[in-house]
């Protein structure tokens, strides 16, 4: 990561930072807003709304049961936001002056930075998303190998992320690091063991169950949607069994992105979902509530999770859409 950010800047990028750094800011509103669902206040189960290929279908087919999706932008969206107002601010730098460029593993987060709701900083939050197969390209057009480069460091206030952050790259990986961090703030103690197994793999939809205050709360995770599709009808016919359920489009979630390097078996899947695990067990930090700069972030700027800012920068509402627009 510290070599591609060497490279980066030889493209002429003045600022690097990292979106895992809004991940870890996902799961702390996620969290919270899955815990005020199981309090009641709100529809059961909470469907995850990171993936917008997924959030897209459910507002074209399921557009009477979005009030089970999170309405928590994504990742992408919430860094967007906050570029342009906490990290200007910060900087220095007046927000009519940045253009934000999102390297993304999605071919459909292109429309979701041009969905018309978002532009809560008063200016599209990300101006332009290039694909990570499109990076690949531009670096080799222009002749840099960034495994040829020095290291260089993300730029400050919002490069910092936990081994939580990385999870979002495999299919079970939100919900993974959202149990994490909701286990600590209901149980009042860490977890023994910080990995969920029972949500790894490619096997197309995974479950667990995990004891929250006494209450045994049923987790679920998909990708594919069709897989989709059969949890959404159990869930609008009043049948789920689940509180939380985490959906990707793409087969092994965002490793399988329709933006990554081409693979047609799941054989290369598993081998970045592997790469994944690892990246997080190399992590000093690996739960998101403990992401120092997302502490910053809530102390200087958002005053609190909740709060009125952080629900304007960081929540969307989402409505029905038409098959073809």
């Amino acid at each position: 990561m510290e070599q591609l950010v060497s490279g980066l800047k030889m493209l002429g990028f003045d600022h690097v930072l990292n979106t895992n750094f809004a991940a870890d800011l996902t799961i702390m509103e996620e969290a919270h807003e899955l815990l005020e669902r199981i309090s009641g206040h709100g529809t059961l189960p909470m469907f995850s709304s990171c993936c917008p290929a997924w959030v897209r279908f459910a507002e074209v087919f399921y557009p009477e049961y979005l009030g089970h999706l999170s309405t928590c932008k994504s990742p992408q969206q919430m860094f967007g936001a906050l570029v342009k107002t906490y990290w200007a601010d910060k900087m220095g730098i007046s927000a009519n002056q940045l253009f934000s460029v999102s390297i993304m593993p999605c071919t459909a987060k292109k429309y979701e930075a041009v969905r018309p709701e978002m532009i809560d900083s008063d200016y599209y939050d990300v101006d332009m998303v290039l694909t990570t197969r499109e990076i690949i390209r531009l670096l080799q057009m222009t002749g840099i190998n960034p495994l040829k480069l020095e290291d260089a460091e993300f730029d400050p206030w919002m490069g910092e992320y936990t081994g939580s952050a990385v999870l979002f790259g495999a299919s079970g990986g939100v919900m993974e690091a959202a149990l994490r961090t909701v286990y600590e703030k209901i149980n009042g103690r860490a977890l023994e063991r910080l990995d969920f197994n029972d949500v790894r793999g490619m096997k197309g939809l995974k479950e667990a169950a995990v004891d929250l205050g006494g209450k045994l709360v049923k987790v679920a995770a998909a990708h594919t949607l069709s897989n989709a599709r059969a949890l959404m009808d159990q869930a609008a016919a009043g049948e789920s069994p689940y509180h939380f359920i985490e959906v990707m489009a793409c087969p092994g979630g965002c490793i399988g992105g329709g933006g990554q390097p081409l693979t047609r078996t799941n054989e290369q899947r598993v081998r970045r979902m592997d790469a994944v695990y690892q990246e997080d067990r190399s992590q000093k930090i690996r739960k998101s509530h403990e992401n120092r700069e997302v502490q910053i972030l809530y102390e200087d700027f958002l005053h609190g999770v909740p709060g009125h800012k952080s629900h304007k920068l960081l929540h969307t509402q989402y409505s029905l859409k038409r098959k073809n627009p």
